[in-house]
């Protein structure tokens, strides 16, 4: 082997593993966002959980990438510990669907069928398709395919260079001892786990592992460890990611590591007992790029089979590696650790923005309760709640900017800017809520009341308000376009209801029926509740706007509102004919 076939080696080796993070960083762009929010909300028990980490690995191609989204969502209070572990066992199951695809380079034989199976026959017509979708096209979705289709030909390049340049090493002999002494269970597995650990990518030094089997001096007696060492050592890349998190976040990567370890040791003393009574004859034969991919899954198989119903067994021996002397109190809102899958990590985003959502709605109902019947405690919960609700604003928008630097899909960016637009509006919402509980002290206060025809206006005006609230708030959290719709026919009605409440408050004064410092309150009132009306018109205006990537909020609301719209006259009608006085 001379120096050159060692630079072709080490340049196929960087081909392969820029292949394979480019491919997915790609599938993660493409699908991500899918597969977190199916994994948050999706893994009602261990099993379901299993399936879907390895569907969601399947699809991403990376175990460390769902297990550092694991861990994000557990630090979060996104998922629990216990749903966490069902969903780490499935990703060591779909991480070896790689070794599969990689296996193809190792087939032979002249039949045509055979030929065109073989990686060199069909990676250089992914790669042209590739390069014309992600060059010559300017859909998004179609860019996102080429790139995944370029990291996938890049990786196959890389994994056949380095096949071919390290093919003349099986008649070396210094190479062949080397090997023998990986046959050493131990150093095995330190082999193993510290290259992974390195590259953190079990899949990728898999690759390696199988590319170097060209030369034949790799027996399956030396594989082994080294695999069983990859599975451990894969694990570095939780381990890393859970530094500085809470300790449920550190508990789902011990439960990561532990599953590895323990099940490494449990295979190893399984396999070399075995062995020792039966002596497999097959532990000396030279290992194929097909013999790694199959002793990689049935390994990974094995132990998910064995440990799976004993999952609550890892959470209690993690529980008790990761001790604290008090319960944490600090609730982690947003957590950047999800930055390495930035759909994940808007998914994030988004759950958080619906609590503050919730947060805002509660507070302006409880105070438009207050009033016809005031209450201190309420008052009190109310601006909290509004603290509450500014503090998450600041940290939801600071969170989604930095994410804005990141690389994102183009639904991820529309999505991203929608909900920077509406976190300000829930925001302002809750700024009015507090606005109308100072109203309601104020009346209790110097004891205001007020008439029995401004009661009925105003009990009408809230009612209608706490509609457009609610149809707003259901719209944003099940991104319903056709309850966005609904919003701005209802603000419409509001502000009628506004215009005609302030006159007949006028005509009350005028006649002496209402003093004109109670006029100013309910004034005052009648005015937050049409802004209110007014924010939440905007929210669903943003987000129909935003979805369809067209006009802007103010065109769209002018173009909406168009007297030749028949969906908003006839909305616009209903909500007419059910609020009026």
């Amino acid at each position: 082997m001379t120096v050159f076939d060692v630079l072709s080696f080490i340049g196929g080796i960087a081909l392969f593993l820029f292949g394979m993070n480019y491919m997915g960083s790609a599938l993660e762009k493409k699908a991500g966002g899918k597969m977190s929010g199916i994994l948050s909300k999706f893994t009602s028990n261990k099993y379901m959980g299993f399936l879907l980490g390895m569907a969601v690995t399947t699809v991403i191609q990376s175990s460390s990438a769902t297990t550092v989204m694991v861990v994000g969502f557990v630090n979060s209070g996104i998922m629990t510990l216990t749903q966490s572990t069902g969903v780490i066992m499935g990703a060591n199951v779909g991480t070896t669907v790689t070794a599969w695809i990689l296996s193809l380079t190792g087939l032979s034989g002249d039949s045509v069928f055979i030929q065109l199976l073989k990686p060199t026959s069909f990676t250089p017509i992914l790669a042209l398709i590739g390069v014309i979708l992600y060059v010559f096209l300017k859909d998004s979705k179609k860019r996102d395919i080429g790139m995944i289709l370029i990291g996938f030909s890049v990786l196959m390049f890389g994994m056949d260079a380095a096949t071919d340049a390290v093919s003349g090493l099986k008649n070396v002999p210094e190479f062949t001892r080397l090997f023998v002494l990986f046959e050493n269970p131990i150093l095995g597995i330190l082999v193993g786990a510290v290259l992974t650990g390195i590259i953190q990518s079990s899949s990728a030094s898999v690759g390696i592992l199988q590319a170097l089997c060209i030369t034949g001096q790799i027996s399956v007696g030396a594989a082994f460890p080294i695999i069983l060492g990859q599975n451990i050592g894969t694990c570095v890349t939780a381990l890393i990611s859970s530094m500085g998190a809470n300790k449920n976040a550190k508990r789902a990567a011990m439960i990561h590591f532990n599953f590895n370890f323990f099940g490494s040791i449990l295979l190893m003393s399984l396999f070399y007992g075995f062995n020792a009574i039966f002596h497999f004859e097959f532990i000396n034969d030279s290992a194929t790029a097909f013999h790694i991919a199959v002793i990689h899954t049935v390994c990974n198989i094995v132990v998910t089979s064995l440990f799976l119903p004993a999952s609550s067994l890892l959470e209690k021996i993690s529980c008790k590696m990761v001790r604290t002397k008090e319960d944490e109190k600090k609730e982690i809102i947003l957590d950047e650790r999800l930055f390495v899958n930035p759909a994940a990590a808007l998914q994030q985003a988004k759950e958080r923005t619906n609590e503050m959502a919730t947060k805002a709605i509660v507070a302006i109902s409880r105070s438009l309760g207050l009033l016809s019947s005031f209450d201190e405690k309420r008052e009190e919960d109310i601006k909290k709640r509004e603290e509450e609700i500014d503090s998450y604003e600041d940290i939801i928008n600071s969170y989604l900017l930095k994410l804005s630097t990141k690389e994102l899909s183009e639904g991820d960016s529309i999505e991203l800017t929608k909900l920077i637009h509406i976190t300000g509006g829930f925001e302002r919402i809750s700024d009015h809520a507090v606005h109308v509980a100072v109203a309601a002290k104020q009346m209790h206060e110097e004891n205001m009341k007020f008439s029995e025809n401004a009661k009925k206006e105003l009990s009408i005006m809230v009612s209608a308000v706490l509609e457009i609230i609610d149809l707003t708030a259901k719209a944003f959290k099940e991104n319903d376009l056709e309850k966005a719709q609904e919003v701005e026919p209802l603000e419409q009605v509001v502000d009628k209801l506004t215009s005609k409440a302030k006159k007949n408050h006028i005509n009350r004064m005028l006649r002496g029926d209402c003093t004109f410092e109670l006029g100013l309150v309910y004034s005052d009132v009648l005015s937050v509740l049409e802004r209110v009306s007014d924010h939440c018109s905007e929210i669903a205006a943003s987000m129909i706007e935003i979805s369809k990537s067209s006009l802007g909020v103010h065109e769209y609301l002018h173009e909406f509102k168009s007297k030749d719209n028949p969906d908003f006259i006839e909305k616009y009608r209903k909500y007419k004919e059910k609020y009026t006085f």
